[in-house]
Order: C-alpha cells, then structure tokens, then sequence
C-alpha cells in the first residue's frame, strides 16, 4: 500500500517489541524508505529522462526485497504499454544499477510488449474473436467459445488460423488458446479503463474470474516454423475441486475394472492431461498408471498404464487399452505418445 513502512509490523510479545524497536531505529537513521518515497523518485526520474510521456500508476513494496518498490508507468504516447522498473529511492538506484539505462531498457521492453499485443489482439479481431484476457505466463490469449461435436473440428482450424496469422513473422514451436463459455466471458470485471491495455488485459482479477470454471486449452503444433491450424487439439482445463472429482471418478472406475484381473491393484494418484477426441467434447482419452499389487507400504507412483476414454464426469467408455509396462522400478516415467 502506498506510504506504508516497507518493515512496520505489529507483534506481540518481546520478540515483537524487538523487531518494531529495529524497525523504528532504522527508519529514525534513514535506511527505510517507504513506497511513498519510491514513488515520488520514480516521478522525478520520469520527469527527468521521459518529460511528457511516462506517468507512475502504481507502486507496490518488493518482497523479498528490504528496500525499493516496483514501479509501472503507463505511457503517454502508447495507451497499450505499461512499463515496469524496481526504483529504490533510499540508494538512489534501479535495479541495483543506475537509472537512465535501466529506464531506457524497460521503456523499450514496454514499447515492444505493446506492439506484440497490438499484433495479437488485431490477428483474432480480423478472424472475429475478441481477445479477452492473455496470460502473462504464457503469452496464451482467451476468447470466447462454445464448440459442440458438430463445430469443434471447424471452430479449432479457424482458431489456429487466427493463431497463424498472430504468430506469422517469429519462429514458433507452437501456440495455445484458451477458450471460456459466452457466459462465463460476459460476467468478467471490466477492469480500468485508465490502465494500459497490456496491464488490465493480464489483471490478476480477470484472470482468476476466466478461470473459476471449466474451460478448453487449443493447443497447436508447428510445421516448418508457422502454426499448423490443422494440428489443432484441445483439453479441458478445470478448477481444483473438480479436477480431484473427475480424478477420483475415473481411477475408481478404472480400479473396479482392473481389479478382475489383480484383485490387489493400486491406482496411482497420477493425474495425465486428458485431450479431447478429435471432433469430439464430450469424450476424453488419457492414462492412468497402476500397481498390480501393493509395494509394501511405499506409494504407488504406477509402473504399468492403461489408456481410458471417458466422459466429462470421468464414466468410462468402452474398453481399457492396456500399455504395459511405463516404469522400472521408482525410476523416469516413458508413456508413448497418444
């Protein structure tokens, strides 16, 4: 919170009284400063060296650091950019380093982060998909969709398309898309619309809100350096509660299953990313690892695995594919390819 102690603390008790009694004679020597303090450094130093074009918007105390505040500047001549630097006022230094050079470099890194997001966003616009949120990990954007079997296999070409076009001009390894229900998409917070695009698209809030309820990861492989839209696939990606009840449906069902042929069998606790079949989204394919029988008390890590197909609840469908043996031992897990 701006103006706050970077150390106050309360605590009881004499282990309390001693780190508030450090505290206090620190700050009375003058070697902590507040965010408040990095704050009002960081505007003089974009006054100084970018008069007119960067704005401090935020600061927030660095942890674990013991001094300094990270800083994010919009700026003036690019409604997209955001700008992020470590300012420590009490040293004079960005960074540890001098601060024109450190500035220049996160201006730069703004600008360009910017023109990328511009690029992305305009790349799904032109295929008709707004893009509304990416994740600032993965560089993943989020659109809103709704496939159905009769439209998945249509709506993952068009999809990879657009993700072609984004990431025509780079060398890629692939690209993903997250898709989120209609309904889902139109109950997010809006976010500020004073903050730089880059910044509200990758708010911490929009983010959580997007995926607080089962969604599709589109994932794409490439061909000779471009985005193949052919390639597509998808998975489901759910919250934590759900995916431990989908888990535990389906190594149940599978361990009722096995358990004709080794009324001893442990199910690992494994949990494999369950793909969609192609042209399907009620039906999952994945492995789950077993033990024929019990390792002593040693936990089951699965040294042999079947391939399931089930429905989203985690039902089983049709017959197990039994793969044999995955595991030597406790040793490298070597599932083949699905």
């Amino acid at each position: 919170m701006d103006g706050s102690p970077r150390r106050r603390r309360t605590a009881a008790g004499p282990a309390g009284a001693l780190v508030f009694g450090l505290a206090a004679a620190l700050t009375a020597c003058g070697l902590v400063t507040t965010t408040k303090e990095d704050r009002a450094y960081a505007e003089k130093l974009a006054e100084k060296y970018y008069p007119g074009v960067l704005r401090v918007i935020e600061a927030h105390t660095l942890i674990p650091h013991s001094s300094g505040s990270e800083i994010t500047f919009a700026m003036n001549d690019d409604p997209d950019a955001v700008v992020r630097m470590r300012v420590d006022a009490d040293a004079g230094t960005c960074n540890t380093h001098d601060c024109r050079g450190v500035m220049d470099d996160a201006v730069e890194r703004g600008r360009r982060d910017a023109a990328a997001l511009r690029a992305l966003v305009g790349a799904f616009r032109r295929c008709g998909h707004e893009v509304l949120a990416v994740d600032p990990q993965t560089g993943a954007p989020w659109i809103a969709a709704s496939p159905t079997n009769a439209t998945v296999s249509g709506l993952l070409k068009d999809i990879g398309a657009c993700a072609r076009e984004w990431k025509d001009g780079t060398e890629v390894k692939g690209a993903s898309v997250n898709l989120v229900s209609p309904a889902v998409a139109g109950k997010r917070p809006a976010g500020k619309k004073s903050q730089p695009t880059a910044m509200r698209l990758s708010a911490t809030s929009l983010l959580a809100a997007l995926g607080s309820h089962a969604y599709y990861s589109a994932g794409y492989s490439a061909k000779d350096g471009r985005v193949d839209p052919a390639s597509g696939s998808a998975r489901i990606v759910r919250p934590f509660a759900e995916r431990q009840k989908f888990a535990a449906a389906v190594h149940g069902a599978v361990k009722d299953r096995l358990r004709a042929a080794h009324p001893r069998v442990q199910v690992s606790d494994y949990e494999w990313i369950w793909r969609l079949e192609p042209g399907t989204v009620d039906r999952l394919t994945g492995y789950v690892l077993y033990c024929e029988e019990p390792d002593g008390d040693k936990t089951c890590l699965g040294d042999r695995a079947v391939l399931a197909t089930t429905d989203p609840d985690g039902r089983l469908l049709g017959e197990l594919r039994e793969i044999g043996k995955v595991r030597e031992g406790r040793g490298p897990l070597q599932l083949p390819p699905m």
